[in-house]
Protein backbone atom coordinates (compact mmCIF):
# COMPACT_ATOMS: atom_id res chain seq x y z
CA UNK A 1 0.00 0.00 0.00
CA UNK A 2 1.37 3.35 -1.04
CA UNK A 3 1.91 5.77 1.82
CA UNK A 4 2.70 9.45 1.66
CA UNK A 5 4.22 11.74 4.25
CA UNK A 6 2.79 15.23 4.74
CA UNK A 7 4.59 17.23 7.40
CA UNK A 8 4.79 14.88 10.39
CA UNK A 9 1.87 12.61 9.40
CA UNK A 10 1.56 9.44 7.32
CA UNK A 11 -1.40 9.00 4.99
CA UNK A 12 -2.72 5.94 3.12
CA UNK A 13 -4.91 5.80 -0.03
CA UNK A 14 -8.66 6.28 0.31
CA UNK A 15 -9.88 7.20 -3.21
CA UNK A 16 -8.05 6.56 -6.47
CA UNK A 17 -7.76 9.07 -9.31
CA UNK A 18 -9.98 6.80 -11.45
CA UNK A 19 -12.72 6.66 -8.80
CA UNK A 20 -12.59 10.44 -8.52
CA UNK A 21 -12.71 10.96 -12.27
CA UNK A 22 -15.74 8.70 -12.73
CA UNK A 23 -17.65 10.28 -9.86
CA UNK A 24 -16.96 13.87 -10.95
CA UNK A 25 -18.18 12.99 -14.47
CA UNK A 26 -21.39 11.52 -13.00
CA UNK A 27 -21.95 14.65 -10.89
CA UNK A 28 -21.37 16.92 -13.92
CA UNK A 29 -23.94 14.93 -15.89
CA UNK A 30 -26.52 15.19 -13.08
CA UNK A 31 -25.89 18.91 -12.59
CA UNK A 32 -26.21 19.44 -16.34
CA UNK A 33 -29.59 17.70 -16.32
CA UNK A 34 -30.81 19.60 -13.27
CA UNK A 35 -29.76 22.99 -14.67
CA UNK A 36 -30.39 22.38 -18.39
CA UNK A 37 -32.78 25.34 -18.74
CA UNK A 38 -30.70 27.62 -16.51
CA UNK A 39 -27.28 29.26 -16.44
CA UNK A 40 -25.94 28.57 -12.95
CA UNK A 41 -23.17 30.42 -11.22
CA UNK A 42 -20.77 27.98 -9.62
CA UNK A 43 -19.29 29.63 -6.55
CA UNK A 44 -16.20 27.61 -5.63
CA UNK A 45 -14.89 27.87 -2.09
CA UNK A 46 -11.11 28.28 -2.03
CA UNK A 47 -8.63 26.87 -1.44
CA UNK A 48 -9.66 23.24 -1.15
CA UNK A 49 -12.33 23.01 -3.85
CA UNK A 50 -10.26 24.36 -6.74
CA UNK A 51 -9.43 20.95 -8.30
CA UNK A 52 -12.96 19.59 -7.87
CA UNK A 53 -14.48 22.84 -9.18
CA UNK A 54 -12.20 22.94 -12.24
CA UNK A 55 -12.81 19.30 -13.15
CA UNK A 56 -16.55 19.61 -12.61
CA UNK A 57 -16.79 22.87 -14.57
CA UNK A 58 -14.85 21.45 -17.54
CA UNK A 59 -17.29 18.54 -17.76
CA UNK A 60 -20.50 20.58 -17.67
CA UNK A 61 -22.35 20.48 -21.00
CA UNK A 62 -24.45 23.55 -20.17
CA UNK A 63 -23.83 27.28 -20.10
CA UNK A 64 -22.49 28.16 -16.68
CA UNK A 65 -20.25 30.70 -14.97
CA UNK A 66 -17.72 30.15 -12.22
CA UNK A 67 -16.32 32.42 -9.57
CA UNK A 68 -14.24 31.86 -6.45
CA UNK A 69 -14.63 32.92 -2.85
CA UNK A 70 -12.61 32.26 0.25
CA UNK A 71 -14.16 31.22 3.55
CA UNK A 72 -12.46 29.09 6.13
CA UNK A 73 -12.74 27.47 9.51
CA UNK A 74 -9.70 25.15 9.52
CA UNK A 75 -6.27 25.52 11.07
CA UNK A 76 -4.03 22.47 10.93
CA UNK A 77 -6.13 19.34 11.29
CA UNK A 78 -9.04 20.86 13.23
CA UNK A 79 -11.85 23.28 12.63
CA UNK A 80 -10.99 26.59 14.26
CA UNK A 81 -14.61 26.97 15.34
CA UNK A 82 -14.86 30.36 13.64
CA UNK A 83 -16.25 31.00 10.18
CA UNK A 84 -14.32 33.70 8.34
CA UNK A 85 -16.27 36.14 6.17
CA UNK A 86 -16.18 35.45 2.45
CA UNK A 87 -13.57 37.23 0.37
CA UNK A 88 -14.12 37.77 -3.34
CA UNK A 89 -17.91 37.68 -3.56
CA UNK A 90 -18.44 40.62 -5.88
CA UNK A 91 -21.20 39.17 -8.10
CA UNK A 92 -24.79 40.29 -7.87
CA UNK A 93 -26.55 37.04 -6.93
CA UNK A 94 -30.07 38.44 -7.18
CA UNK A 95 -32.20 36.07 -9.26
CA UNK A 96 -29.25 33.77 -10.00
CA UNK A 97 -29.11 30.01 -9.54
CA UNK A 98 -26.06 29.54 -7.32
CA UNK A 99 -24.25 26.23 -6.95
CA UNK A 100 -21.81 26.46 -4.05
CA UNK A 101 -18.84 24.13 -4.62
CA UNK A 102 -17.12 22.74 -1.51
CA UNK A 103 -14.20 20.37 -1.08
CA UNK A 104 -15.47 18.73 2.10
CA UNK A 105 -18.35 19.02 4.52
CA UNK A 106 -17.63 17.61 7.94
CA UNK A 107 -19.31 19.43 10.86
CA UNK A 108 -21.30 21.62 8.43
CA UNK A 109 -20.58 24.74 10.48
CA UNK A 110 -19.01 26.75 7.65
CA UNK A 111 -21.97 26.26 5.29
CA UNK A 112 -24.53 26.57 8.09
CA UNK A 113 -23.21 30.06 8.84
CA UNK A 114 -22.39 31.10 5.27
CA UNK A 115 -25.54 30.13 3.35
CA UNK A 116 -27.69 32.76 5.13
CA UNK A 117 -25.21 35.38 3.84
CA UNK A 118 -25.82 34.15 0.30
CA UNK A 119 -29.59 34.16 0.80
CA UNK A 120 -29.49 37.85 1.80
CA UNK A 121 -28.64 38.58 -1.84
CA UNK A 122 -31.91 36.95 -3.00
CA UNK A 123 -30.64 34.31 -5.43
CA UNK A 124 -33.25 32.25 -7.31
CA UNK A 125 -31.77 29.15 -5.69
CA UNK A 126 -28.78 27.97 -3.68
CA UNK A 127 -27.59 24.38 -3.83
CA UNK A 128 -24.40 22.77 -2.56
CA UNK A 129 -22.10 20.35 -4.35
CA UNK A 130 -19.38 18.86 -2.19
CA UNK A 131 -16.58 16.55 -3.22
CA UNK A 132 -16.50 14.80 0.17
CA UNK A 133 -18.95 14.50 3.04
CA UNK A 134 -18.31 13.06 6.51
CA UNK A 135 -21.83 12.18 7.71
CA UNK A 136 -20.55 10.91 11.08
CA UNK A 137 -18.98 14.31 11.80
CA UNK A 138 -21.93 16.45 10.71
CA UNK A 139 -23.34 18.51 13.57
CA UNK A 140 -25.01 21.45 11.78
CA UNK A 141 -27.94 20.84 9.41
CA UNK A 142 -26.87 21.48 5.82
CA UNK A 143 -28.68 20.43 2.66
CA UNK A 144 -26.26 18.85 0.18
CA UNK A 145 -27.65 18.47 -3.35
CA UNK A 146 -24.60 16.75 -4.85
CA UNK A 147 -22.10 14.60 -2.95
CA UNK A 148 -19.05 13.08 -4.58
CA UNK A 149 -18.20 10.61 -1.83
CA UNK A 150 -19.28 9.94 1.72
CA UNK A 151 -16.21 9.08 3.78
CA UNK A 152 -15.45 8.09 7.37
CA UNK A 153 -14.60 10.78 9.89
CA UNK A 154 -10.86 10.66 9.11
CA UNK A 155 -8.52 13.50 8.20
CA UNK A 156 -7.79 13.50 4.44
CA UNK A 157 -5.44 15.16 1.96
CA UNK A 158 -5.09 15.23 -1.81
CA UNK A 159 -7.18 16.43 -4.77
CA UNK A 160 -7.10 19.95 -3.39
CA UNK A 161 -7.34 19.12 0.32
CA UNK A 162 -4.35 19.95 2.49
CA UNK A 163 -2.68 19.57 5.84
CA UNK A 164 -1.21 22.96 6.76
CA UNK A 165 -0.75 23.92 3.10
CA UNK A 166 0.76 20.67 1.80
CA UNK A 167 -0.72 17.59 0.13
CA UNK A 168 -3.17 19.34 -2.23
CA UNK A 169 -1.31 18.29 -5.38
CA UNK A 170 -1.94 14.54 -5.15
CA UNK A 171 -4.28 13.07 -7.79
CA UNK A 172 -5.97 10.79 -5.30
CA UNK A 173 -7.27 11.21 -1.76
CA UNK A 174 -5.35 9.84 1.22
CA UNK A 175 -6.53 9.38 4.80
CA UNK A 176 -4.48 9.67 7.94
CA UNK A 177 -2.92 6.30 8.71
CA UNK A 178 -4.38 4.53 11.73
CA UNK A 179 -2.21 5.06 14.76
CA UNK A 180 -0.25 7.97 13.22
CA UNK A 181 -0.80 10.43 16.06
CA UNK A 182 -3.98 11.58 17.62
CA UNK A 183 -6.38 13.24 15.16
CA UNK A 184 -8.85 14.59 17.66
Amino acid sequence: MERIQVHDKTFVPLLTADQISLRVAALAKQIGEDYKEKRPLLLAVLNGSFMFAADLFRLLAIDAEISFIKIASYQGMRSSGKVVTAIGMEQDLSGRDVLLIEDIVDTGKTLHHFIPTLLQQHPASVRVATFLHKPDATVYPVSLSYVGFEIPDRFVVGYGLDYDGLGRNHHQVYQLATGDADES
